[in-house]
C-alpha cells in the first residue's frame, strides 16, 4: 500500500483546502521543494502534486514550483541511490502539449480530471500518445462525478466512467469522495472497494484520510485492487504520522 503525500500548490505555496474551496486554504509551507524532501525523508515512495490555480484556470500556473519539486526529488533519489521516485501531477491539464511539457520536465504520471469527463476524445488521444503515463482523477459525491474544481455535479456514475476510461488505456484511477476531502472524516472504503472491484486497473483512494485506522482498513482491502492512498490534511495537521503510517502499511501488507 503506497501512502502518497499530497503537495497542493496555490500561488507557489503549499496549502490544503477543505472540500476543494479555494477560499478555505490553509498554508502549510512556503517552500514546495523543502516540503517534498520532508516527505521523501519520512519514507514516501511517490508524491502527488496538484496545481490548484491551474485546476481553476484550466492551464498550468505553478510550473516554477513544480520544477523545484522535481529537482529536489531527483537530488534526493541520487543521494540515497533509490532510482526514480515517481511524481504524479494534476490540475488544469487540458491539452497534449501540456502533458508533453510535464513529462519532459520529469513528471511520471499526469492526472486528468475534468477534461476526461468533458472531453473523452482528449483522454483517448492522451492515452494513445503517452501510454503508461495517464491517470484519471474521478471526484465524486454520492456516486456521481463532479467536475470544474468540484463546482459542478454531473449525472455520470463513477463505475460507468471508470470502466470506460479503463478501456481507453489509463494507468490507474484516483477516486476522491469530495464530501470528505480535507475533513479528516475517514476514507469512503465501501465506494472505493466497489470501484476497484469493477476494474482491473489499480485504484488510488483519496479524500478524508484521518487516522491510522483508515490505513489499516485500506490495507485489509488492498487485494481488491487498491494500490495506494493520497495523504493530505492529516499528515500536515499531525493527526497522522506519515512515517509511522507507511511503516504500518508495510508491516501489514509487505
Amino acid at each position: 500500500m503506497l501512502l502518497i503525500p499530497a503537495i497542493d500548490l496555490k500561488d507557489g505555496h503549499c496549502v490544503r483546502l477543505q472540500q476543494g474551496d479555494m477560499q478555505k486554504a490553509t498554508t502549510f509551507g512556503e517552500d514546495p521543494a523543502a516540503m517534498a524532501r520532508q516527505w521523501l525523508q519520512a519514507g514516501a515512495r511517490r508524491l502527488h502534486l496538484v496545481d490548484l490555480n491551474g485546476a481553476f484556470a484550466g492551464k498550468p500556473q505553478n510550473f516554477a514550483a513544480i520544477k523545484s519539486i522535481l529537482k529536489a526529488v531527483e537530488n534526493y533519489a541520487n543521494e540515497v541511490d533509490l532510482g526514480e521516485i515517481p511524481v504524479q501531477l494534476g490540475g488544469g491539464i487540458r491539452d497534449l502539449d501540456t502533458i508533453e511539457k510535464y513529462i519532459d520536465a520529469g513528471i511520471r504520471y499526469v492526472i486528468i480530471g475534468t477534461a476526461a469527463v468533458k472531453n473523452p476524445g482528449f483522454l483517448q488521444d492522451a492515452c494513445a500518445a503517452f501510454g503508461g503515463h495517464i491517470i484519471v482523477g474521478l471526484d465524486a459525491k454520492d456516486g456521481k462525478v463532479a467536475t470544474d474544481g468540484w463546482s459542478k455535479l454531473t449525472g455520470h456514475e463513477v463505475i460507468d466512467l471508470g470502466k470506460k476510461f479503463e478501456d481507453y488505456g489509463v494507468e490507474s484511477i484516483i477516486y476522491t469522495d469530495i464530501g470528505r476531502d480535507g475533513m479528516l472524516s475517514g476514507i469512503n472504503i465501501d465506494a472505493t472497494v466497489k470501484l476497484a472491484q469493477a476494474l482491473t486497473i489499480p485504484v488510488i483512494a483519496s479524500g478524508g484520510l484521518g487516522s491510522m485506522a483508515d490505513i489499516e482498513q485500506l490495507c485489509a482491502v488492498e487485494g481488491e485492487g487498491i494500490e495506494g492512498v493520497i495523504c493530505g490534511r492529516a499528515i500536515y495537521s499531525g493527526d497522522l504520522d506519515f512515517a509511522a503510517a507507511q511503516a504500518r502499511a508495510d508491516e501489514l501488507n509487505g
